[in-house]
């Protein structure tokens, strides 16, 4: 999808290594049932179902593994609720989503608000990635306004080529083909944009993205940190449906914005007609996929001619 990058001295000095990384031999962390295994990490519990949720289910609707994961538990994301009753609560909210999603759901024990990229959490997360046996990566770029979103996106980084190494973590086995890493779609423009490289039509599966969202009440009906109650049942009704046409409006951004690349992935045909979507950059770290395996690793898209 584009060229990585490097000196000419690094690729001498790394040539051996960077070979068996990422050679095409190493797309080898699918089950024998041909499987995919894939793990979304969100700094809260809803960035995850908001970033990748459609794509999600559409892998959980072809019996492929998908493990949503909220680095944070969310603890201080309310008006009026804090500490482990708001923590219990989103946790609750994050399981109603992902069932909807058809995903499994996983809430790290780390305070909202409070990340950083120690040591410690780079082990975390390179362990959660090794025990889901992730064939796929994807998390928040590391330049988002969110401290605890970068601070994914700098420790998904940080174990891209950990989780392959034996003797970090040795406690938990290491994986033999390293993942494709990707980022998810945000707007931030600096040090450098959001790249498109792929683009998933969601349509088939908006209506239960945006239900899944929509269990998440604490966020999206009352406000979160910066919300307030509803006043009474009419109101509380009138945010629901608010929110259901915010989260469509977004996916249907996301199309018109990257229609081109719809078209080059879907056809001329089938790429105008998408209305909604959701989209990824590949992280230079990691294994890079050529056309041929991102249709095996997004097997929704229409076989190449």
């Amino acid at each position: 999808m584009h060229a990585r990058r490097g000196s000419f001295s690094t690729w001498v000095l790394c040539g051996l290594s960077v070979g068996l990384l990422f050679a095409p031999s190493a797309w080898a962390c699918a089950e024998e049932n041909g499987k995919l295994r894939i793990v979304v990490f969100g700094a809260h519990p809803d960035d995850a179902e908001i970033r990748a949720g459609g794509t999600a289910a559409l892998w959980a609707g072809q019996g492929h593994e998908v493990e949503l994961v909220s680095v944070t538990n969310g603890d201080i994301g309310h008006y009026e609720m804090s500490g482990p009753a708001l923590a219990a609560r989103r946790l609750g909210e994050a399981q109603a989503a992902d069932k909807v999603l058809g995903a499994a759901t996983k809430v790290l024990d780390i305070h909202d608000g409070e990340l950083e990229p120690t040591l410690a959490n780079r082990r975390t997360i390179t362990k959660v990635i090794r025990d889901w046996k992730a064939d796929i990566v994807i998390a928040h770029r590391p330049n988002d306004y969110h401290p605890d979103h970068r601070y994914v996106g700098v420790l998904v980084q940080d174990s891209a080529y950990m989780v392959t190494v034996p003797k970090f973590c040795p406690e938990t086995p290491h994986l033999r083909g390293n993942p494709v890493f990707l980022y998810s779609e945000d707007g931030f423009q600096r040090p450098n944009p959001f790249r498109p490289d792929i683009v998933v039509a969601i349509d088939e599966v908006i209506d239960k993205k945006v239900e899944a969202l929509m269990k998440m009440e604490s966020q999206f009906v009352e406000g979160g940190a910066n919300g307030s109650a509803p006043k009474d049942a009419a109101e509380r009704e009138a945010r629901r449906v608010r929110g259901l046409a915010a989260f469509k409006s977004r996916s249907a951004w996301t199309a018109d914005h990257h229609r081109k690349k719809l078209i080059e992935l879907y056809g001329e045909e089938l790429g105008k007609k998408v209305r909604y979507a959701e989209a990824f950059e590949i992280c230079e770290y990691g294994r890079q996929p050529n056309s041929e395996e991102l249709r095996r690793l997004f097997p929704f898209f229409p076989k190449s001619k």
